[in-house]
């Protein structure tokens, strides 16, 4: 199913002459997966704090394009200098769930919207991640399948919140919006471990 994350190489070109900038500093690809992660946590922390100012969600899809940028540099330095480890990996996926959950958890707060709905994204967005770190365990690769992968999801989000900063959006438009998610969590789901069983059967040898 066609993801957003396909457009991925195309906007790695474009922050290349910044990532030789940043590697040229002494940034490492750590420093910039923190930055990332502690970033989303304080912006969701915002968002929460001024959650009857409508106006305040438009950080959302301004700090969407940040981290989708800062994730780009963070795998960037780790691939085209050398800087990939352990400790990177780690950082990576657990700041990455930490950031969804303080980026979504924050609609929930909306009069009208439903927890039940927001708190379900969250739940999905994690199982729909884990279960495209789990890829490697069975020998395939870390699957990224859509259609509603990370960088799908920042998308979605950050039109909603535009739209909820504008006054365009009421409750029942979101609660639409985040059902629809939801079932495309659901399927991104399925379609992760479907990819990586058929990636590890195809890669395994044969008798």
């Amino acid at each position: 199913m066609p993801s957003i994350y396909q457009i991925k190489p195309a906007f790695q070109n474009l922050l290349r002459p910044l990532v030789r900038r940043l590697f040229d500093k002494g940034t490492t690809a750590n420093q910039i997966t923190m930055l990332a992660g502690i970033g989303s946590v304080l912006v969701g922390v915002v968002i929460a704090a001024f959650v009857h100012h409508p106006g305040v969600f438009v950080l959302v899809p301004v700090w969407m394009l940040v981290r989708m940028a800062l994730n780009a540099i963070d795998g960037m330095l780790a691939r085209e200098f050398n800087q990939q480890s352990n400790l990177g990996a780690y950082l990576n996926e657990l700041c990455d769930i930490a950031a969804d959950c303080a980026l979504i958890l924050p609609f929930a707060l909306l009069p009208g919207v439903s927890l039940w709905l927001v708190l379900l994204v969250s739940l999905l967005a994690l199982f729909s991640e884990y279960s495209g770190v789990l890829g490697p365990m069975v020998g395939a690769s870390r699957r990224y399948d859509g259609p509603m992968g990370k960088s799908d999801r920042a998308f979605v989000l950050g039109v909603v919140a535009t739209g909820i900063a504008l006054g365009w959006l009421g409750a029942l438009w979101i609660n639409g919006v985040f059902a629809v998610i939801a079932g495309l969590l659901l399927c991104t789901l399925v379609n992760r471990v479907r990819q990586g069983l058929k990636e590890a059967q195809q890669d395994s040898p044969t008798a």
